[in-house]
């Protein structure tokens, strides 16, 4: 019977959980009651929260007690207690919240501040997202405008990755965090040439408040080189062609043994060889493997190879063309039933040899080459997806 009691006055404790201001001398009363939310992705629903305050620096100081209520014409309950003077509260938090503390003796202070926790308080969001194709990597950037409309509650911004269906033009749904930074760009790194990703960004604030996300951006990493070494055909045959990819171990998996292979020009498995003009010594890209083509990108020279976009969907020729320094070249690979495009820049055409930047797109049927390098020079890649699968 005494133990049943003991029970029955434990649980009668527990359940009492309406908060209700002590009268008389007590513990210090803490302050400085702040919070910080922990982010999930889905800016209405937060992971949880964090509660911070000051230490109670009584003696006699046997614990906190931490209440919340779900309004603010509603009663505070019990949420927990702690010996800390910080308390996590797992799931969506509840709408205000504040602490009291108790000494040995079981006298309870007054209550702390009361925190309110506001969504109107979210950032505004990046209103556009826009990504560059490199060799095993993406590089992201958007606008600042989250921190330019409160750069003192401003924090950082996630950005979230998951994959992308060419086919379908949609992202997954399976996002995954990527990273957290304070600048209005960030480069993600270590990924599988050649497998289409989808991106979102959304700012967190101080308080740990985040905004909805930015626009959606799906963009494929590519492998590429710089200052590939070409001759002509006259000069050097043994090193006058030039095939993207070569698929030597027939795995379907391009390693980087198999890329950017300089070649025989005579060999017609190559995409292309230089031709020298006898009359004039000027350099020509001659397609050479059945299923090449190549086409012009722009009529006019461009900044660098990171200025080359999506490969146009036409235009394509068996004809050679003229290598001109500056100037952007596209190929479109047909082998067999698989496409695929490659994208090269010249950087210097000499006497007897030419040098260029390259790109390859190892996903088939994916166009996206490669964009800009540096803010003032190119437009950006890849497209902006409506939607999740």
């Amino acid at each position: 019977m005494r133990v049943f009691l003991s029970l029955l006055l434990l649980t009668a404790v527990a359940c009492h959980s309406a908060f209700v201001e002590p009268g008389g001398s007590g513990p210090s009363t803490p302050a400085n009651l702040t919070y910080q939310l922990e982010p999930s992705g889905d800016p209405n629903r937060p992971l949880g929260i964090l509660l911070i305050w000051d230490d109670v620096t009584d003696a006699n100081l046997a614990n906190y007690r931490i209440y919340s209520r779900a309004s603010t014409s509603g009663s505070f309950d019990l949420r927990g207690e702690t010996t800390s003077n910080t308390f996590h509260d797992n799931g969506v938090p509840r709408l205000q919240y504040m602490v009291t503390a108790v000494d040995a003796s079981g006298v309870e202070s007054g209550s702390s501040n009361v925190i309110t926790v506001d969504e109107r308080l979210q950032l505004a969001a990046p209103a556009w997202l826009n990504s560059i194709s490199l060799n095993g990597a993406i590089h992201l950037e958007w606008d600042d405008t989250s921190y330019l409309a409160a750069p003192t509650r401003f924090k950082w911004y996630r950005i979230y990755r998951t994959d992308y269906n060419l086919d379908t033009g949609l992202c997954g749904t399976s996002w995954l965090l990527e990273g957290t930074t304070v600048a209005p760009e960030f480069l993600a790194s270590a990924l599988s040439n050649g497998v289409p990703r989808c991106f979102g960004v959304s700012a967190v604030s101080r308080e740990g408040y985040e905004s909805l996300w930015s626009p959606l951006r799906q963009d494929t990493p590519r492998p590429d080189a710089r200052n590939t070494l070409v001759f002509a055909y006259d000069a050097n045959q043994s090193q006058s062609g030039f095939r993207f990819w070569q698929d030597v171990n027939s795995d379907g998996v391009a390693q980087a043994s198999e890329l950017g292979l300089v070649q025989n020009g005579n060999l017609t498995s190559i995409d292309f060889w230089v031709y020298r003009d006898p009359t004039d010594s000027t350099l020509w890209l001659v397609p050479e493997f059945s299923g090449t083509q190549i086409r012009l990108y722009s009529n006019s020279p461009v900044a660098d190879l990171t200025s080359i976009d999506f490969a146009p969907a036409s235009g394509y020729s068996r004809s050679m063309i003229q290598a001109v320094p500056g100037y952007a070249y596209v190929f479109q690979i047909v082998e067999g039933s698989t496409l695929r495009y490659g994208a090269l820049r010249v950087t210097h055409v000499g006497r007897n040899y030419l040098i260029f930047d390259w790109s390859f797109q190892t996903d088939v049927g994916n166009p996206e080459l490669v964009v800009r390098g540096g803010l003032s020079t190119a437009l950006s890649t890849s497209t902006v997806v409506t939607g999740t699968k």
